[in-house]
């Protein structure tokens, strides 16, 4: 399957809506074809990471068209790059994650076009709908989105008050679900679907789906939120777990990821349900007990007064580590209340030793926590 644009027959049907820009699928197809191509037989690539989004969008699919590799990256944080890019590449991306210097990764046009359709029957998304992009290209869950929609035939916007879908990390769909009169569906994803999240958006009639994936894998597994679970590997996909540590084989890899491989997840599997407990970085070994930070940021965030919350690993002389909390709090309730509260429900190695507020938390261009930054 190869990449195309959506919206066949609608040539009028507005495809991009950003910043008051507005192009029709007649006049995104005709910029496409426009985009200037390579030279013939030049090792080089089109380079789409300083542009604005529908620009970007455009350097995407005239890549794909021309049969060339197009790089997305973060202008201020670029992974350094081989001299030789594999031919098969399309798409030259980074993995970032909540810690490390970003990382190349390049992928084929169906490692990401072969899941579509899956997506597409799994999320509800439709061509009629307006999609929401929450954050910046680079970050592939925003790219993931935007092309996806596209393909679809859908249209692209920046605006909450348009959108009908949106693709956000939990915390910011909490909040941008506010400023979406018309959302129909919530895709989560880029970090663990807490329960009073889930419970939060799914009061608000919005069909809410959750995916696991990441830069190097793409979609891993999903579930409709009240219809099922647990997330579930995608039909072509394959998992196991080696010493609680997640390895997937999938279709849909970045090239050099194709075979048996993990990004560090610490993880469950019961046949094809998927129960992710969170990036083994991210354990903090309190006394021997290993406790899985984004746990703690889960009870945390269901706390009355907490908006957001982070779990970091404290050097300690004698238990090795403590947990510390970072939070945000929505100021309902102070700190001493929120303390009270966890320590009535949390196992003593979990509870937070030390509490900092602050009044937003470091986050990565995805929406996930910047733990090199809390550290």
């Amino acid at each position: 399957m190869t990449l195309t644009l959506g919206g066949r027959g609608r040539d009028n049907d507005t495809a991009i809506s950003w910043a008051g820009r507005t192009l029709t699928y007649a006049e995104l197809d005709a910029a496409v074809e426009q985009w200037p191509h390579l030279p013939v037989h030049d090792a080089r690539f089109h380079d789409a990471s300083a542009l604005e989004l529908p620009d970007a969008l455009i350097c995407v699919f005239a890549a794909a068209r021309q049969g060339s590799a197009v790089r997305v990256e973060d202008p201020a944080a670029r992974p350094e790059r081989p001299a030789h890019i594999d031919p098969d590449a399309f798409l030259l991306v980074a993995a970032s994650g909540s810690t490390g210097r970003p990382k190349p990764l390049a992928r084929t046009a169906a490692s990401w076009v072969d899941s579509f359709p899956e997506f597409t029957d799994i999320s509800g998304i439709r061509p009629t709908d307006t999609v929401l992009v929450t954050g910046p290209l680079h970050a592939t869950m925003h790219l993931f989105a935007a092309v996806h929609a596209l393909w679809l035939g859908a249209c692209v916007t920046d605006d909450p008050a348009q959108a009908t879908a949106v693709h956000a990390v939990p915390a910011v769909l909490r909040d941008v679900l506010r400023r979406m009169p018309h959302a129909r569906i919530a895709v989560a994803a880029g970090a663990g679907l807490d329960d009073v999240a889930a419970q939060t958006i799914s009061a608000q009639s919005v069909r809410l789906v959750e995916y696991y994936g990441s830069a190097e894998l793409s979609l891993v597994a999903a579930r409709v939120v009240g219809e099922q679970s647990s997330l579930r590997l995608l039909r072509d996909v394959e998992a196991r777990t080696e010493d609680g540590y997640l390895f997937v084989r999938s279709p849909y890899a970045a090239l050099g990821a194709r075979d048996w491989f993990g990004v560090g997840d610490l993880a469950e599997l019961n046949g094809s349900e998927l129960l992710v407990h969170g990036r083994g970085d991210a354990a903090i070994n309190v006394g021997g007990t290993t406790v899985i930070a984004e746990d703690v940021e889960s009870i945390l965030t269901g706390l009355d007064g907490v908006r957001a919350a982070a779990a970091i690993g404290t050097p300690h002389a004698v238990l090795g580590e403590t947990v510390s909390a970072v939070i945000e709090l929505d100021g309902t309730r102070d700190l001493d209340l929120v303390r009270a509260d966890a320590r009535a429900i949390m196992a003593k190695e979990a509870l937070p030793r030390r509490w900092t507020v602050v009044q937003q938390l470091p986050r990565t261009a995805s929406g996930k926590i910047a733990r090199r930054a809390l550290l």
